[in-house]
C-alpha cells in the first residue's frame, strides 16, 4: 500500500531564502530564466530519503542528489565518522605527505574493484577523474614512446563530465556544441543502447553488432588511439540508455586485440548502482582505469578516484626527469574528511549487506513500472538494478518523441514538485535513481507521483 501523499500544496515562486538566492547564485546546469515560473527549492536540512523545505515541507530525493547519496541523507554512521575526523585532522596536502584516511581507502578500493587495478591517484570530482584517466593513458603512451597516439574512441550518447577534456569524449549535444571549437577531436562508436536495437534483435545482438562497429573502428585507427571510454551497463546523462554485459567481455578482447587502454566510467554506477558493486563485474572485465566518484563519499564531501595497474604505474617510475613524471595535482587531493566519509560507506555497504537489500527493492521498483509497458506515450520501461527509466514519446507505434520546446519532463517535474518528489528528468525521459535506504512504501509514493505526472503532461 503506498504511503499517502502529503497534503497537496501550490509551491510559492519565493521564500525569502529562495528570493536571495536568485539574486546571487547562478546555478550548474540551469537556465536561470525558467526560475521565474519554477519554483527554486530552499532545502534548510535532509535525513534518509527526504529533503526539508524551509517551511517544512519535504520532497522525497528521487535522484539521491545527483546520484551522490547512495545511503540516503546524513547517514548517522558517516556523520559520526566525519565528526571524529574532523577532530583528528581536516586537511593536509597529498604531495611529499600522506594520512592513514587516504592510505586505507586505497587499500580498501584495491582489495573490492576487479583484479589488476592496484594504485589509486585522488581527485577531487568526476570530471577530474576522467581529466587524470585521459591524461595518464596518453602520457603513458607518450612515455612508451609512442607520442603518435593522441585520439580517444568513445560512445554515441555518452557522457563523462563537463571540463574540456570530459566534454570532449561527451556526446551529448546539449553539452558539448557550444564548446566544440575548444575540445579534442575523438572518434565516436555507435552505442550498444537497446533501445536502438534493429526489428527482432534482443540487446545481446544489438551489443554484438555494435562490437563490429568496434572493431571496424579499432581496425583503422588503434594506431592513433590511447584507450577507448565507456560507461558500462548504463549512459547516465545521455538519457539512462542501457546495454548488455556482453558489450563489457567483447570491448575488453577487443582493447586488448588492438592494444589500446579500456577506461570505465563508473562514477554514477559504481557502488551497488546496477545489482553489483561495480558494473564491471558483470561484464567480467577488469578495466585499465577505473573511474570512481558520486557515491564513494556517501553524497558528504567532493571526492574522486582513479584506480589503474601497475605496468602504468611503472611507466612513470624513474628518476627525476622533465616529462616523465605525472605533473597533474588538487589543492584538496585525498583530502582526509572526505576519504574518512569513503572508508565509513564502504563498511556500510559491506556490513550491512546493502546491495542484498538493493536486490529486492529493484524487484518491487520493476513490478511497480511494469503497467507503464502498456502506457499510448511510454515507448521503453527500463531498468539496471536500481536505475529505472520511462521514455516518453508522442507516438508510441513509431517512438517519435514530443517537439522539443513541449518539454513533456519538466511538466512531470513539475507535478512532482507539487506532490512532494524530486523527478528532475534527462529530457522526456523520467528516471528514478533513490537512495538505498528507500523503503517499498516511498517507492510506491515515487511512482504514482510519476504516473500522475505522466498523465498530466501527455495530455
Amino acid at each position: 500500500m503506498s504511503q499517502p501523499p502529503p497534503p497537496h500544496f501550490h509551491v510559492p515562486a519565493h521564500t525569502d531564502l529562495a528570493a536571495r538566492d536568485l539574486a546571487v547564485v547562478w546555478h550548474p546546469c540551469t537556465q536561470m530564466h525558467d526560475h521565474e515560473t519554477l519554483p527554486m527549492l530552499p532545502i534548510t536540512r535532509a535525513d534518509g530519503a527526504w529533503l526539508y523545505g524551509d517551511d517544512g515541507r519535504r520532497w522525497l530525493d528521487a535522484v539521491s542528489s545527483w546520484w551522490t547519496c547512495l545511503l540516503g541523507h546524513r547517514h548517522p554512521r558517516i556523520v559520526a565518522a566525519l565528526k571524529d575526523q574532523l577532530d583528528r585532522l581536516d586537511h593536509v596536502m597529498l604531495a611529499g605527505m600522506t594520512h592513514a584516511p587516504a592510505v586505507e581507502l586505497a587499500e580498501a578500493l584495491v582489495a573490492i574493484t576487479p583484479a589488476g587495478l592496484e594504485r589509486v591517484f585522488y581527485a577531487d570530482n568526476g570530471s577530474s577523474a576522467i581529466e587524470v584517466a585521459l591524461k595518464l593513458s596518453f602520457h603513458y603512451w607518450r612515455n612508451l614512446g609512442s607520442g603518435e597516439r593522441r585520439r580517444f574512441i568513445a560512445l554515441r550518447g555518452g557522457y563523462h563530465g563537463e571540463t574540456l577534456g570530459a566534454l570532449s569524449v561527451t556526446d551529448v549535444p546539449l553539452y558539448r556544441e557550444t564548446y566544440a571549437p575548444l575540445l579534442l577531436q575523438p572518434l565516436f562508436a555507435p552505442s550498444p543502447d537497446a533501445y536502438e536495437a534493429e526489428p527482432g534483435e534482443n540487446a545481446v545482438d544489438c551489443a554484438q553488432r555494435r562490437l563490429g562497429d568496434m572493431r571496424a573502428l579499432l581496425e583503422r585507427h588503434a594506431h592513433e588511439t590511447c584507450a577507448v571510454i565507456v560507461e558500462p551497463l548504463v549512459q547516465c546523462a545521455g538519457g539512462m540508455r542501457m546495454h548488455d554485459a556482453s558489450y563489457l567481455s567483447g570491448l575488453r578482447a577487443l582493447c586488448d586485440a588492438y592494444d589500446v587502454h579500456l577506461i570505465a566510467d563508473e562514477i554514477a554506477v559504481g557502488f551497488g548502482r546496477t545489482g553489483t558493486l561495480f558494473a564491471c563485474e558483470q561484464g567480467a572485465i577488469a578495466p585499465d582505469f577505473l573511474c570512481l566518484s558520486k557515491g564513494l563519499t556517501g553524497g558528504t564531501l567532493p571526492l574522486s578516484a582513479v584506480l589503474t595497474t601497475a605496468d602504468i604505474y611503472a611507466a612513470f617510475y624513474a628518476e627525476y626527469t622533465a616529462g616523465k613524471a605525472f605533473l597533474h595535482s588538487h589543492s584538496y587531493t585525498g583530502n582526509p574528511l572526505a576519504c574518512r566519509a569513503a572508508l565509513e560507506t564502504l563498511a556500510i555497504l559491506r556490513e550491512e549487506k546493502i546491495l542484498e537489500r538493493n536486490r529486492a527493492l529493484a524487484v518491487h521498483l520493476a513490478a511497480r513500472l511494469a503497467p507503464l509497458g502498456d502506457h499510448p506515450h511510454v515507448a521503453d520501461v527500463r531498468q539496471t538494478g536500481m536505475i529505472a527509466a520511462l521514455e516518453l514519446v508522442a507516438d508510441k507505434a513509431t517512438r517519435r518523441p514530443f517537439a522539443r520546446n513541449d518539454r513533456r519532463g519538466l511538466r512531470v517535474y513539475r507535478h512532482g514538485l507539487e506532490r512532494g518528489a524530486i523527478l528532475r528528468p534527462l529530457g522526456d525521459v523520467v528516471y528514478f535513481m533513490p537512495p538505498y535506504c528507500i523503503t517499498p512504501d516511498e517507492i510506491d509514493f515515487m511512482v504514482d507521483v510519476a504516473i500522475d505526472g505522466i498523465e498530466l503532461a501527455v495530455r
